[in-house]
């Protein structure tokens, strides 16, 4: 039986875990703070889990910088769920910044004599109008660059109607029906605004790192940039990304972005946890989601109160029973990676990742004859390494895997949507790990030859 020392996975989720972590949690597991009791046995609503989530906000606040003005909530539903929750959320908020407008002008017009009819109407009247602009305006825009944003945007298209969703770009158009690269934002088309004093969409999704399909965006879309003379939420376009798979792995400046999400089974814990950076304005009472007697009679979705985030937000994530054992797992990835980094926080990581990616891609390229990358150089994912072995063919790649795992190397095959190999190059993977899989890259590329 080979010990943990001799295995190295690169599986795409769930990921392998620091082993200083796991080896803590293990006692912690029998024997929490020696209570005589274990960790997934306290209350959620104990002394003890309170300190535990407020360790772990502290941790990814301090590794993120994130704002004051941003709010962070544990879930659980992963990634998935919040493909739901995102709709939900900011359509309701879209419909109630429409209602408010709608009620201020009609409010005015119906007392300076411009409008016909009685105060009486006027809820009526304000219905009528955000009725119609529902049906005219309502827009969701979504970067289609890779399997999850696909499946994103069709939960969305589930949840308010595919007329209301817009795909700014589907990176499969330009590489026959496959997804290999990301479009340059000249060939994108965002939904443009139809009146002053209001966003063009609800909502910009994107993916910043597709799992399945080894793309990532290389940095902060230009074309998202907030501009100056927008006021905060009112006008700036609401930009939400799934960075379930390359979270804590490179800086990000969270300002820019209305929701970021992930599930944390890649680089931040154990399946079972989502995580949610969401600007504190999109919350009460600064401003609140539509009723649902409002939206039910729009015809739109209302979310399930365990995915409702202003719920969640009011109960500290605590509404529901939190998984208080893998919110502690959470922080300790955290907590291990500030107390490794210091003051350079995910800077730190963020070059350890660039250095292990640039291993692989590079070797990868040493070999064209034997070796395929998936995604354009302009793309190519740091996390999720995705190729083909002597184009495609499957007794090799077959012969790849087999050979890969004799020296300890598991996880590569890639996802069964697609085929190939993935090697997922996340932050617990070391770089003990990867020099070995490079050094078999090496060695099959030139068997194979």
């Amino acid at each position: 039986m080979p010990s943990r020392d001799e295995v190295h996975y690169f599986g795409a989720g769930p990921a392998p875990l620091p082993t200083a972590v796991l080896e803590a949690a293990s006692k912690a597991l029998l024997n929490y703070k020696d209570q005589g009791i274990g960790l997934c046995e306290i209350s959620h609503r104990s002394a003890d889990a309170n300190e535990i989530l407020a360790d772990a906000k502290s941790a990814l606040k301090t590794l993120l910088e994130i704002p004051d003005d941003y709010e962070i909530l544990f879930l659980q539903g992963g990634g998935s769920g919040e493909f739901s929750a995102v709709v939900t959320h900011l359509v309701g908020i879209w419909v109630e910044k429409r209602r408010l407008r709608a009620q201020e002008d009609l409010t005015v017009a119906l007392a300076d004599g411009k409008e016909p009819g009685s105060k009486d109407d006027l809820a009526e009247k304000v219905f009528a109008r955000l009725q119609k602009e529902v049906a005219e305006e309502l827009k969701l825009d979504y970067l289609v660059t890779g399997s999850w944003s696909l499946k994103a945007s069709q939960e969305a298209a589930r949840l308010v109607g595919q007329d209301k969703i817009n795909v700014a770009i589907d990176s499969r158009k330009s590489n026959e029906g496959k997804f290999r690269t990301i479009p340059p934002e000249s060939e994108w088309s965002l939904t443009k605004r139809k009146r002053e004093g209001g966003p063009g969409s609800a909502l910009v999704y994107f993916c910043d790192n597709e799992t399945v399909d080894g793309v990532e965006f290389p940095r902060f879309p230009t074309l998202l940039e907030p501009h100056q003379e927008d006021e905060v939420d009112n006008d700036q376009t609401l930009v939400v990304a799934d960075m379930s798979s390359n979270f804590i792995s490179r800086k990000v400046d969270v300002s820019k972005y209305a929701v970021i999400f992930g599930g944390a089974q890649k680089n931040v814990g154990n399946a079972g946890v989502t995580i949610v950076i969401l600007r504190k304005s999109l919350l009460p009472p600064t401003i609140n989601v539509a009723s649902p007697d409002l939206l039910r009679r729009l015809g739109i979705a209302v979310a399930p109160v365990v995915f409702d985030w202003p719920t969640i937000a009011k109960n500290n994530s605590l509404y529901n029973t939190l998984p208080i054992f893998d919110v502690w797992i959470a922080g300790q990835v955290m907590k291990h990676l500030v107390e490794s980094f210091g003051e350079r926080r995910i800077g730190g990581q963020e070059e350890v990742s660039t250095q292990k990616a640039h291993a692989l891609y590079s070797t990868l390229d040493d070999y064209p004859d034997v070796y395929g990358v998936v995604p354009d150089k302009s793309c190519r994912s740091r996390m999720n390494i995705c190729f083909r072995v002597c184009g495609g063919k499957a007794d090799k790649e077959k012969e790849f895997i087999g050979g890969a795992e004799k020296r300890g190397l598991l996880g590569l095959k890639g996802h069964r949507s697609v085929g190939g190999i993935r090697c997922s190059n996340y932050n617990a993977v070391t770089q003990d790990g990867v020099q070995k899989l490079v050094q078999y890259l090496s060695d099959f590329a030139r068997s194979a030859a």
